[in-house]
Formats: C-alpha cells, sequence, structure tokens
C-alpha cells in the first residue's frame, strides 16, 4: 500500500524486522516488527539482539516481486496517525488485509473481490461488503428467462452490479473458484453461480438427453468472453471426460464444458421403492471432449416445517 510522498512498507531488506519504510528514493530508519512500529538504523543489532541477517543490498529499491497487500495495514495506519494506532493482534498484522494485486480474485477461498470497471451480474444477497460508490439493482433477464425459471425451477436470482470501488462477495461460506471463457460454454447449476461478467450471455436450457416428465434437469449456461465465479460445497474434484464415460448425481455435478453430450440416466428398482435401493436414482452422463466439476457435497437441503 502506498503512503503519503509516494513512500511504502515493504519486507525489511535485511530481513531483520518485518517492514521497513521506503520514502520512494532510500530505506528510512522506520520499522515495523510484530506489528509494533519503531526506529532501528539499517545495519543495527535486530529485536533478539543478534547481528543483521544476510540480505539484498541496503541501498536500491524494494523487492518489486512482492505485492503491496503483503503490507501491515496496522504498521502502515500507526505511521499515518488514524484508526489502527494502538491496536495489534492477527487481524490487523496485515495477513487479512485486502487483496488489490488483481481487479478480479479470490480475497482468500470463501471470498471473491471484484474491483468494478464494467457492470457484472451476482447472485443476490451474495455482497458482504463493498467501498466506494456502488449501486446494486435487481436483474430479470427478461420475460423468456423469468417463465423458464418459473416452469423449471431452476432459480438464478440476480443483480447488477456497477459504479466504482470494490465489491466482495460470498455465499454460505462456500469454496469460491474463477474460471476464465474465452470464446467458450459453461453449463453451471444455478445455485452454485456466484458472479459473472456482464460480457457473458447467460441463459436456462434443459441438459440434454433428459426430459420434465422423467426428471428432467435444467441449468444456467453461460457462453462468450468473460469471467465466472462459482461456489463448491468443500473442495471438488474435476473430470476429464474424454478418458472415459462419466457420470455424476445430479445435486452433486456443478458445472460442465457446454459443448459435452449429456444423458439423465435413471436407475429406478423394485427395492428403490420399498426403501432398499441404492439412493442413487438419476445421474446425469457425460461424454465427449470437455470436463466436469463435482463437489463433495450434493447440496444444502432445505426443509420446511409441516
Amino acid at each position: 500500500m502506498t503512503g503519503p510522498g509516494g513512500g511504502s512498507w515493504q519486507p525489511d531488506p535485511e530481513g531483520r524486522y518485518d517492514y521497513r519504510w521506503w520514502d520512494g528514493q532510500r530505506w528510512t530508519d522506520q520499522v515495523s516488527h510484530g506489528g509494533q512500529v519503531s526506529r532501528a538504523p539499517m545495519g543495527a543489532p535486530g529485536p533478539g539482539g543478534g547481528a543483521p541477517q544476510a540480505g539484498p543490498q541496503h541501498g536500491g529499491p524494494p523487492r518489486a516481486q512482492q505485492p503491496h497487500h503483503a503490507t501491515s495495514p496496522q504498521a502502515q495506519a500507526q505511521a499515518q496517525g488514524d484508526g489502527f494506532a494502538g491496536i495489534t493482534g492477527d487481524l490487523v498484522d496485515g495477513r487479512f488485509s485486502e487483496k488489490e494485486a488483481k481487479a478480479i480474485g479470490n480475497q482468500n477461498s470463501k471470498m471473491l473481490r471484484v474491483r468494478l470497471g464494467e457492470p457484472f451480474l451476482a447472485r443476490q444477497g451474495s455482497m458482504v461488503a463493498y467501498q466506494g460508490n456502488v449501486d446494486f439493482a435487481f436483474e430479470g433477464g427478461g420475460a423468456s428467462r423469468f417463465i423458464k425459471k418459473a416452469l423449471t425451477g431452476e432459480g438464478l436470482p440476480l443483480m447488477r452490479c456497477q459504479g466504482q470501488g470494490d465489491v466482495f462477495l460470498a455465499d454460505r461460506a462456500c469454496d469460491v473458484h474463477l474460471l476464465n471463457l474465452n470464446n467458450a460454454g459453461l453449463s453451471i447449476s444455478g445455485k452454485n453461480v456466484l458472479a459473472f461478467s456482464s460480457s457473458l450471455d447467460w441463459n436456462i436450457e434443459r441438459v440434454r438427453g433428459g426430459s420434465i416428465a422423467a426428471g428432467g434437469l435444467f441449468n444456467t449456461t453461460l457462453r462468450g468472453t468473460g469471467w465466472v465465479a462459482l461456489t463448491t460445497d468443500g473442495p471438488p474434484v474435476v473430470l476429464d471426460a474424454a478418458e472415459a464415460p462419466t457420470f455424476a448425481d445430479t445435486n452433486a455435478v456443478v458445472a460442465w464444458s457446454a459443448n459435452l453430450q449429456t444423458q439423465l440416466k435413471t436407475s429406478f428398482k423394485a427395492g428403490a421403492l420399498i426403501g432398499r435401493g441404492s439412493g442413487e436414482a438419476i445421474q446425469v452422463s457425460f461424454y465427449g471432449q470437455g470436463f466436469v466439476i463435482v463437489q463433495p457435497s450434493e447440496g444444502v437441503q432445505i426443509t420446511t416445517a409441516s
């Protein structure tokens, strides 16, 4: 994070402290260690009283390869005299600071961070925080998509996010994964969609090989060039359908390459009707060149009070 006058906290080039202040032209004697700001000239004994550790030359610019989000905000704030002064602890030592290296990327495994440039679409209710001037508006998708939602149950309630600022998104503390589409298609279960760029075209489509009467399956299909963030209930497995015919539980499958051939496979037997079945009566089969993403869960089961 850059401070006044172009200065910034950077990893101590001597390795004796966590950070040392670079004023834009030279290293200063201002250091931060364990969240505490103090002064120590270059070459002086470290916090443990030992000799300086080997490190880069004292002169020269800070280490360019270190992302600026590694800066300790607590130490930065103390140097500038704002709200972190006098507060220490793991929550303010830098490890949970906002990650600014990418415009769109994971803040952590459970949260997505989007720096607004172009508008994007996100699941309604997925915003957990934002900074800046951001507007959230209902995104209906048009009459045809509304009818498909009503008839198929493939619910994808969306909001349009636009303006200037940073938006943080999450959904039930599920794992968040970011994919980039380049003139490609992805079929994804609506409950696993977190957000996607407005440049992508989306629609609700019936999974080929199934029918409503036979337990038809409907998914949200994204096509074009842009990014999409999806969620999984736990670490997923990505299967290459080209290696062998691939089958997945309809509730556990998250997404697949839109060009794959699909078929709903049913295995109803008499035993299933009297409580002695396998419990895996309907699966989706996949054939062709592409991949299938499967989560280690059949999703959150929503029950209603009787």
